[in-house]
């Protein structure tokens, strides 16, 4: 009897520790109850019901990335090309995630596929190529729409890789080719445009430095000649002056010594013999000088008589 309560007790025990849940970080386990929804366990420690409450499922809450394969697109233009996309959901309700659909990543795949064919379906081959932020936009807008009742929140939607045709792919290169080459010859023209323009430039600032140089030279030069034509009148200046100089000194002294009237009639006549020395070709003499020059040679006369 003791040996079947014991079995009772470690039964129970065993019953209660497999019905004892754990719910980690960032997951939600949904629990029915004789087979209809009872309620969701969020992180931490749950018991549950022995053989009454099941787990049915364990949902990650946490954000999710799906890669698809890629799937054939035709565009406006009749030009078929290979899209992947890759989609980036959240599940944000547990209870509508498990019963919502079956096979919730199939659907979304399937949705993705349908919406982008759309959306492609009514665009140019060069506007898919260059709008993709716009496809982006529109696809994750529908996704979360349509996801919504499934409890999805589709977050962002990528477009993966846009693999046009072979045909087109070397098309495409040979216009980037020719584009690159296009630009290449125009940076090539402003460059030599921008050579000549400096090399322009230089030659009209060494002609202006060379101008500029010439006439401080030819100021120079100017300023140098005036500056021997000043010395030079101050040089003769100077000697005038000397002149003057000595001139009013004899005079002085003369004027000191009491002349005769004889005397400085004889100066005078000195003085302009000195004037009439080499250049002048008319001398004027005044009439006390030309009466000192008669006796004089009368003297002279009354001398040589008296000699012979």
């Amino acid at each position: 009897m003791e040996y079947v309560i014991i079995g009772v007790i470690l039964l129970i025990l065993i019953l209660i520790i497999a019905n004892f849940k754990i719910v980690p970080q960032a997951q939600v386990y949904v629990v029915e109850r004789l087979g209809a929804f009872n309620k969701e366990l969020h992180t931490g420690p749950h018991l549950i019901i022995p053989f009454i409450d099941r787990v049915v499922k364990k949902v990650s809450i946490k954000e999710q990335v799906a890669d698809f394969k890629p799937q054939p697109v035709i565009t406006k233009d009749n030009v078929t090309m290979q899209i992947d996309t890759v989609v980036f959901f959240q599940i944000t309700n547990a209870k509508l995630y498990t019963y919502g659909v079956e096979r919730p990543m199939a659907a979304i795949e399937n949705l993705t596929a349908t919406t982008l064919r759309n959306i492609i379906g009514e665009m140019e081959l060069d506007a898919t190529l260059t709008s993709r932020d716009n496809v982006n936009s529109k696809i994750t807008m529908i996704l979360d729409e349509a996801t919504d009742r499934w409890g999805i929140k589709v977050n962002r939607v990528e477009l993966k890789n846009i693999l046009p045709p072979r045909e087109i792919q070397d098309a495409m290169e040979k216009q980037m080719k020719a584009e690159r080459e296009r630009r290449e010859k125009i940076l090539q023209a402003e460059g030599e445009k921008k050579a000549q323009i400096l090399v322009a430039e230089g030659e009209k600032e060494s002609k202006i430095l060379k101008a500029q140089a010439d006439k401080e030279a030819e100021i120079l030069k100017a300023e140098a000649d005036r500056q021997a034509e000043v010395l030079r009148a101050e040089g003769e200046a100077m000697a005038i002056e000397a002149v003057q100089t000595a001139l009013a000194e004899s005079i002085k002294k003369l004027n000191e010594a009491s002349p005769s009237e004889q005397v400085i009639a004889l100066k005078s006549l000195e003085a302009f013999q000195k004037a009439a020395d080499g250049k002048a070709t008319k001398i004027i003499i005044p009439s006390e000088i030309q009466s000192l020059a008669g006796l004089a040679t009368s003297l002279k006369a009354l001398t040589d008589g008296e000699s012979n």
